[in-house]
């Protein structure tokens, strides 16, 4: 993928829309077309940047936000701008909240799983994003087309794994217990966002506390109550995806496929969302900062 060397001062700033994983994200106006700009605050947080642009310049997928380059002086990444905000903000932050049909969850997931699977099929080294959840989901197109952003946390498949990077609803046990894991991890984050999208709950809301509760509850077992009357083979599928066995769970090529397979009945999933008027602090250029368990 093609990315430059960005003038700082060809950057026409507009207004701060969102935190990443790391800085501040702007949205801002390059070469005519709205960018997002994604900044950094501090020296400690140049590690995480150098790893985004690095991953970044790694991917070219339609379901992956582009990076279009970067400034040095100041350091920031120029990204694609994502109009519709993030996929959190829109089930749950949103005022008035939009409807959205099954049609439209079920695309968002499949549209997730295609940008996942071809970030653990790349070449030399598989990339794990780490830290798929929806507020890392960002929307354009009148919020029919989902993009994966926030790459601060990836690495590559090859690297020895035992910090826990993520956010304690949608992590995996064995992230958080420590263990070395694979990029199963993803495929276990993707079972917890299909079910939220389902239901439009927040996943593990009723446990309260801290990320701490959360995460053992989810190593002694628990898991998001079952769906009243979700059909079957999606049911399978999102149980075989949180199993808390890596090794059992499909791989993120399977869900794509399975997932693509199921799309035949829930036509209508390119219908535009009537998506209420945003406001500049609801935008957002990157993950917003209201996800839980960070």
């Amino acid at each position: 993928m093609v990315f430059e060397d960005i003038q700082y001062d060809d950057i026409l700033f507009e207004a701060a829309v969102g935190r990443g994983t790391f800085g501040v994200v702007f949205k801002a106006v390059w070469r005519g077309k709205d960018v997002a700009i994604k900044t950094i605050e501090s020296d400690a947080e140049r590690n995480a940047f150098l790893v985004e642009l690095r991953q970044l310049s790694r991917v070219s997928h339609p379901n992956i936000v582009k990076l279009y380059g970067s400034c040095e002086d100041p350091v920031c990444l120029v990204m694609e701008y994502a109009e519709c905000g993030s996929l959190y903000n829109l089930l749950h932050s949103a005022d008035p909240l939009p409807h959205y049909t099954a049609a439209h969850a079920m695309s968002w997931c499949l549209q997730c799983a295609h940008g996942v699977a071809y970030l653990h099929a790349m070449k030399p080294k598989a990339l794990i994003h780490r830290d798929l959840k929806p507020p890392n989901l960002l929307l354009v197109a009148r919020g029919t087309v989902l993009k994966i952003c926030d790459f601060g946390t990836a690495c590559d498949i090859q690297t020895y794994m035992t910090n826990n990077k993520g956010s304690a609803a949608w992590m995996a046990p064995e992230v958080f217990e420590g263990s070395n894991y694979s990029e199963k991890c993803d495929v276990f984050s993707w079972s917890i966002i299909l079910w939220e999208v389902i239901t439009r709950r927040k996943p593990f809301e009723e446990i309260g506390g801290s990320a701490f509760c959360i995460m053992w509850a989810v190593h002694r077992g628990t898991r998001p109550p079952l769906i009243k009357d979700l059909p079957e083979p999606i049911e399978t599928l999102m149980t075989r995806c949180w199993d808390k066995e890596p090794s059992q769970r499909p791989s993120m090529s399977e869900v794509r496929d399975t997932m693509s397979s199921l799309m035949k009945y829930f036509p209508g999933s390119d219908e535009p969302l009537d998506l209420p008027h945003q406001s500049s602090s609801n935008k957002s250029g990157s993950s917003s900062a209201a996800s839980t368990g960070n």
